[in-house]
């Protein structure tokens, strides 16, 4: 599968607990940065690094909703002059609500975008003026139902939970709220405090913040309750009505292709097995500006990926999903079976109950997907190997 994904690093303010490569800009600043993406999709292309359709497009961000119909049209149409796309392609556009609104979301409809992921966080308007949201939860309903009305039929609704002050009751009404509009997706992140935020400087030391206890209700009652509701959970913090998993995503986790344009973005192409390439974009905007027209300067960290490394993210990312990886897979890309490589790991992760082993697919257990990250580091390979 191929993927592209396209940065719009701008937002109207930034919110206390981002990390993200965002922030706030002039129109004429976002003017700049849309000739310079242009740029650089147009000098990247002739280097054929995808081969193939592309079958899944997302556009993140930062907010690209704050770009009008006009915009990201013009965007999908110079995207469109280099790549060609295949029939199902899903296409997807992060926004935030407050920046929405009717016209221009039936723009983008039209522009062939089908899919639109609302980062919502919470529906309690404490929380989201905790979290330094622009908008209210009525906003959202507002923005919600305009999306419904342009046409999208596969909403994503992006939660966040475990935030200051907030309790288990408190959180199981933001996920009632949620499911009354039944969206076909729901991503429900936990909060990290990242350095470098507001939310570091206040809650580093974990005070304010649901205890450890309270944290866990939470996170099992996630999975509780959007299961009651038909939303099956197909990795860690994502679930979904039957047939809309984000294939964007899945991509990501099963190891395909990507090429990513913008500010900051990261890129991996080449065969899984063989002659993988993995780099990313300068992250300084003047500089990406102007080095946009030429990819050997745009780009940093070129380097090709060693199959140790392969083989580790073939698993890191892979048992991200509730359906695990596949041990022929493995064997297919690598040339090397699975069990030779991780089967001493895998033996004693089975006896702890935090993986499953059927023969051919290999799982994290609940108990493993709780404690993920622990389980994961297991799968960092000796130099033996």
């Amino acid at each position: 599968m191929n993927s592209i994904y396209i940065h719009i690093p701008f937002c109207v303010r930034k919110c206390a607990y981002c990390d993200f490569l965002s922030g706030p800009a002039s129109k004429e600043r976002q003017e700049m940065y849309y000739r310079a993406l242009s740029r650089e999709i147009a000098a990247c292309a002739p280097l054929g690094e995808l081969k193939g359709p592309v079958n899944t497009l997302f556009i993140g961000g930062g907010t690209p909703s704050l770009w009008d119909g006009d915009r990201i049209n013009g965007l999908m149409e110079n995207i469109r002059k280099y790549y060609c796309f295949s029939e199902d392609a899903e296409i997807t556009i992060e926004a935030n609500p407050g920046t929405l609104d009717a016209d221009r979301l039936k723009a983008y409809r039209r522009a062939g975008i089908n899919r639109i992921s609302i980062g919502l966080q919470s529906a309690d308007d404490r929380d989201l003026k905790t979290l330094g949201r622009i908008h209210t939860f009525e906003e959202f309903l507002e923005n919600y139902a305009a999306a419904r009305e342009a046409g999208f039929s596969n909403i994503n609704v992006d939660l966040m939970s475990s935030l200051p002050g907030q309790t288990a009751a408190g959180w199981k009404r933001v996920l009632t709220s949620v499911l009354k509009l039944a969206p076909e997706h729901i991503s429900a992140y936990s909060l990290i405090i990242e350095e470098g935020t507001e939310f570091y400087d206040r809650y580093r030391d974990g005070d304010g913040l649901p205890d450890e206890e309270e944290e866990r209700e939470i996170y099992h009652m996630t999975k509780h309750i959007l299961e009651q509701h038909g939303y099956h959970r197909y990795e860690i913090s994502n679930y979904c009505l039957k047939g809309y998993a984000c294939r964007h995503n899945l991509g990501y986790w099963q190891g395909s292709q990507y090429l990513g344009f913008g500010l900051g973005a990261s890129s991996c192409v080449g065969r899984p097995g063989g002659r993988r390439r993995r780099f990313s974009n300068i992250s300084d905007m003047e500089t990406y500006v102007g080095a946009s027209g030429s990819p050997f300067a745009l780009r940093r960290d070129n380097r090709i990926l060693p199959l140790t490394e392969q083989m580790e993210e073939f698993m890191f990312l892979g048992l991200r999903c509730v359906d695990g990886i596949s041990k022929s897979e493995f064997k297919e890309q690598f040339m090397r079976s699975y069990d030779g490589i991780y089967g001493k790991v895998t033996e004693s992760l089975l006896s702890q109950g935090l993986l499953q082993d059927t023969g051919e697919r290999v799982f994290l257990t609940e108990f493993g997907l709780d404690v993920s990250n622990r389980v994961m580091a297991e799968f960092l390979i000796d130099e033996e190997h």
